[in-house]
Order: structure tokens, then C-alpha cells, then sequence
């Protein structure tokens, strides 16, 4: 067999011949496959092993065997038709038992304990197939730039402005509360403002730069301020810093009430009438009419739903 020709071209036609001859290892029935004639089909053979220096198909007794190449590239060939098929025959329709697709959603973590583990559930018993990558939002964390490239699908956040550029739906609406050691004074007794003000603050780093937190801002407005005295990066670590001291964390119910019913915690009422904390679902205009993006957003629509 002559070396393989760089310069012939492989289109979307000797693919199809290719892997019919492979199948059928009979030129005349390809012919009747593809609706073509015998010397057309024959004139795509001679071209095939042009292109790849290789006799792809030899005579035998029996008809005609594909060679140990010709076995190599089959495989090759069909997931190459699979490609073409998709581009070229529009949106394929989504199926969510079916779909192997990675899905991304960046989140705070205080979402994890009650709405990501509800999300998380629904996700693996309606998508078992597909694969679920959640990360944390911090303030190194470009989302909007994230969403727009593609490297995140799903954006939530609790932010008093939500972004103006992207999509958006509310999730979830909380209250905000205090949570403090179950032997601190106002564990009892409650808080009052002043009380509220005065006190030490457990204060978590915010996962957006551009964005001021809805407490500080609410605070802000009121002209006051707390005591921010110790600061923690993580969101989980909070709670587990409370214990035997006189620190409040002010967060919202249902974050609260995960971490009292696991550690020595009391739930406290807000002194101050903090405007609800409302989580959002972010998504750039570019995945609006994707079928499994409106799956995701219908999935964490229902999920906020059902958090108590």
C-alpha cells in the first residue's frame, strides 16, 4: 500500500462510507445504504486509503474484512459523526437521568448545611450520571467574570444589590437572628439594642469585594457600627468559636438553627429590624435557552422553596 496522503481531505461523506464499509464489509450494500452507486462508493475506498496509506478493507472467500488499522480508527470515525451530528443538527434536547455533563455552582458557604444538602440530594437522584462541582465564593472570586467564560454555571448569593448585568431569580428568603454560646447572659434574656451594639461580634470575611454586606450596610445607613472583634474566614468556623464566650454572630435562621441543634448554641432575635436576607441565583445571558441550565435554575428554585 502506497503512504498516506496528507493532502486529501476527510469530510463528513468518507466518514460515513468509512464506517458503513467497516460495518457492512460489502460495497454494494453500502451503495444500497447511502442511496449511492456501486463506483461511487468504490471511488470512496480508494480515496479512504489514500488518506490513510492503508488497504482498510481486504478480499476474502467470504467478502471483504477490515484491516487491524481500519478496526483502530472505526471507533474514532463514529464519535467524529457524533460531533458533526451535534454541531449540526441544532440543540440536542436534555435529559437529566441521561446527561454525564459537569455542572458548577459557586456559592457562600453558609448555604451548605440545609439548602446545598437538599440540592445536592435532588441533583444525584434526578442527574446520577452527571457530576456536581460546588466552590466557594471568596473575594479573590471574579463570579461575574466566572459566569461569562463559562467556568461557572450558577451563581448564589445574598447580595443587598444583586448585579444589574445578569440574570437573576430570588431563591430564598430568611430572617436574620443572633447566635450565641448557650451560656452567654443573653441567651436568657434577649438583647437589646444598645446591648446589641456594645457587644463582641464574631464577623466572617465577605466573599465579594465589590459588595458590602447586608448587615454593615443595614448598620451603616442606621449611622452605628458593631465591634467587629474577631474576624474568620470560613463561614463554618464561626459557630464552633462560640461556646463559653461572649461573642454574638449575627447570620441568618436557617444557618442558626443547623449549628444549634449540633453544639451548646442559643438562637437570639435580632434587636435590630435587619431587612431580610434574600439568596439569589445569578446566570449569564448567554445559558438563558439552555435546557440543562433551566433544569439547574428549576432544580434550586424548588430546593429554596422547601428550606424552613
Amino acid at each position: 500500500m502506497s503512504a498516506r496522503d496528507p493532502d486529501r481531505t476527510l469530510d463528513p461523506y468518507l466518514l460515513r462510507v468509512f464506517c458503513q464499509l467497516v460495518a457492512e464489509r460489502n460495497v454494494s450494500r453500502v451503495a444500497v445504504r447511502m442511496n449511492q452507486s456501486q463506483p461511487a462508493i468504490s471511488a470512496a475506498l480508494k480515496t479512504l486509503r489514500e488518506i490513510f496509506g492503508d488497504r482498510l478493507l481486504v478480499r476474502e472467500k467470504d467478502g471483504m474484512v477490515p484491516t487491524e488499522r481500519a478496526l483502530q480508527l472505526a471507533e474514532h470515525a463514529r464519535r467524529a459523526l457524533e460531533e458533526i451530528d451535534q454541531l449540526t443538527g441544532g440543540a440536542a434536547s436534555f435529559s437529566p437521568v441521561e446527561s454525564r455533563h459537569t455542572f458548577r455552582v459557586g456559592a457562600p458557604e453558609y448555604l451548605a448545611p440545609v439548602f446545598m444538602a437538599s440540592f445536592a440530594e435532588r441533583f444525584r437522584r434526578e442527574a446520577p450520571n452527571a457530576s456536581l462541582v460546588v466552590e466557594s465564593l471568596g473575594p479573590n472570586v471574579d463570579f461575574e467574570k466566572a459566569l461569562a467564560e463559562g467556568r461557572l454555571d450558577i451563581v448564589i448569593g445574598n447580595w443587598p444589590e444583586p448585579p444589574e448585568r445578569m440574570r437573576m431569580s430570588m431563591l430564598l428568603e430568611d430572617e436574620i437572628v443572633c447566635l450565641v454560646s448557650s451560656r452567654h447572659p443573653a441567651a436568657r434574656r434577649g438583647l437589646t439594642e444598645k446591648q446589641y451594639l456594645s457587644a463582641t461580634h464574631i464577623v466572617p470575611l465577605p466573599y465579594s469585594l465589590s459588595q458590602r454586606g447586608l448587615i454593615d450596610m443595614h448598620l451603616a445607613g442606621m449611622r452605628v457600627s458593631r465591634d467587629s472583634r474577631v474576624i474568620v474566614q470560613s463561614f463554618y468556623l464561626a459557630p464552633y468559636l462560640l461556646p463559653g464566650t461572649d461573642l454574638v454572630f449575627t447570620t441568618s435562621r436557617h444557618f442558626a438553627r443547623f449549628y444549634a441543634n449540633l453544639l451548646p448554641l442559643a438562637i437570639v432575635a435580632s434587636p435590630i429590624a435587619f431587612p431580610p436576607m434574600r439568596f439569589y441565583q445569578l446566570w449569564h445571558d448567554r445559558t438563558q435557552d439552555s435546557e440543562s441550565h433551566r433544569w439547574l435554575r428549576r432544580l434550586l428554585l424548588e430546593c429554596g422553596r422547601n428550606v424552613q
